[in-house]
């Protein structure tokens, strides 16, 4: 894909998620990786309803800032899921209301966070592992991602928010408002004996959809 065009489908999407309230303000943060190995990304205290293509910030492929705004201040995040995946094309971070509410939910399970309530999330995101409480821009973070050996292609930040790494940009759009989907469900069932999928159907998801899904 073309850089300029990276850059458009970069915004374009982030406005689409800013538009529809899955994060708000300056919140949430965006990357992606260039032809050449590097990385376009969010500059920070910018929104994602109001990014513009020509100033994100832009890395070469040995990490340093070469062009645009400076970065948002979660590099740590978006480094270490690339560092550690190498199929990841892109990373996304929103503070989307849903998930964070479920975060703080006492019964939250902190190796598979979301409940099993439909296919979906399970086959675009596999096991989301539910993160402990960090500072906003604490480096700390990014050596809890590094810490799961890219083993998770998302991690939910307790009190904070998702972070979800795609093969691109739309494939890690798609999955984190899967998240975020799934634990609106889950906060609008809870305290009700909704039917969950059983652990043979969430198998047969597994197999028949080639999820990751470590023990």
């Amino acid at each position: 894909m073309r850089e300029t065009h990276l850059r458009e489908q970069m915004c374009l999407l982030a406005k689409s998620l800013f538009d529809r309230g899955l994060t708000g303000g300056s919140t949430g943060n965006i990357s992606a990786r260039t032809a050449d190995g590097g990385l376009l990304v969010s500059p920070t205290g910018t929104s994602f309803g109001r990014l513009d293509p020509g100033r994100l910030s832009r890395f070469d492929d040995k990490g340093v800032l070469i062009d645009g705004d400076q970065p948002t201040k979660e590099m740590s995040l978006h480094s270490a899921f690339y560092d550690t995946r190498s199929s990841a094309g892109a990373v996304v971070h929103l503070h989307a209301c849903h998930s964070v509410a479920w975060s703080m939910m006492p019964d939250a399970d902190e190796d598979n966070f979301l409940p099993p309530l439909t296919p979906y999330a399970i086959m675009k995101l596999g096991k989301v592992k539910l993160l402990p409480f960090f500072m906003p821009g604490d480096p700390a973070m990014g050596a809890a991602v590094r810490g799961l050996a890219g083993k998770r292609s998302a991690v939910m930040l307790a009190n904070h928010g998702p972070v979800v790494a795609g093969k691109d940009v739309e494939a890690a759009c798609n999955a984190i408002e899967e998240l975020e989907d799934t634990a609106r469900l889950a906060m609008l069932v809870r305290g009700i004996p909704a039917r969950a999928l059983t652990d043979a159907q969430v198998q047969d998801l597994v197999t028949k959809f080639d999820v990751e899904w470590d023990d």
